[in-house]
């Protein structure tokens, strides 16, 4: 029978987060709260515990969670290259609800699914969250619900859609609710120029993106089209280019791989 600890109340926070640790460790779900949505995590190097998450979502391989980390430092040690441009990202969107994918560190032992290269990361604006992340390491990371259903709020939300396939429930109140924005940065060149494709657009707009990255060509993509978004003190705008060409030095399998991991941060704990 899964635990839920109330992690507002000081007496069950320790204990809380202790039984989540735990839980983490034996390959075990755990539910908690990010500053999006609440999530449901596991151990992002333990792939029969990303199996049991993606069985408890009722997703499949091809769409594999993001991870939250706790720093950047972590960022620095997944993904394959940290350039100036990526770090400016992290700089002024982390911690917050920007979920950035960028092509994985090729010397990691790790399996999220049909990722073609690539990981989804988010430094969450939750206490709570960084501190158990700085315990556990690197947690996959999607929305706790039942694919389809609407990403749950609470735990109590959470714990009726996932019932005992999660170990540990934290609840630390209601979530915001506003999903994260997803951002393809497969394509950023370390010059700072290349495409940043928006993947999905939640609390950080593109504009706010395309100001840090003022020489990227940053595209929102819906639908099959994708829009080009000028600095907020531009007015300057051009018109939308297909959205099924592949991001500048992206592959088309990234791009592809992009699209499936915009859709397994889903309802955006990751998000």
């Amino acid at each position: 029978m899964a635990d839920l600890f109330d992690c507002s109340e000081p007496s069950q926070l320790l204990s809380g987060v202790r039984a989540a640790r735990q839980a983490i460790g034996r390959g075990e779900l755990v539910v908690l709260p990010t500053d999006t949505v609440y999530g449901v995590g596991a151990d992002a190097f333990s792939p029969e515990a990303v199996e049991r998450l993606l069985a408890a979502k009722g997703r499949g391989r091809q769409s594999p969670p993001p991870v939250l980390i706790p720093n950047t430092d972590t960022l620095a040690a997944l993904a394959r290259e940290v350039t100036e441009p990526l770090m400016a990202l992290a700089d002024a969107f982390w911690p917050g609800a920007l979920t950035i994918i960028t092509h994985a560190n090729p010397a990691l032992d790790w399996d999220l699914g049909d990722t073609g290269g690539t990981v989804a990361l988010r430094i969450p604006a939750r206490d709570l969250t960084i501190e158990l992340l700085r315990e556990t390491g690197p947690l996959a990371v999607s929305s706790a619900n039942l694919t389809g259903e609407p990403a749950a709020t609470n735990a109590d939300e959470a714990q009726a859609m996932l019932e005992d396939s999660v170990a540990v429930y934290l609840e630390g109140g209601v979530a915001d609710g506003l999903s994260s924005t997803i951002i393809d940065a497969t394509g950023l060149k370390s010059d700072g120029t290349g495409a940043v494709r928006v993947l999905r657009v939640g609390a950080v707009s593109p504009e706010a993106i395309s100001d840090v990255l003022e020489l990227a060509d940053v595209q929102v993509v819906i639908a099959k089209k994708a829009q080009r978004v000028a600095p907020a003190d531009s007015a300057n705008t051009a018109d939308a280019p297909a959205a099924d060409a592949p991001a500048a030095d992206a592959s088309v399998a990234d791009a592809s791989v992009a699209d499936a991991a915009a859709d397994a941060a889903g309802e955006a704990a990751e998000g």
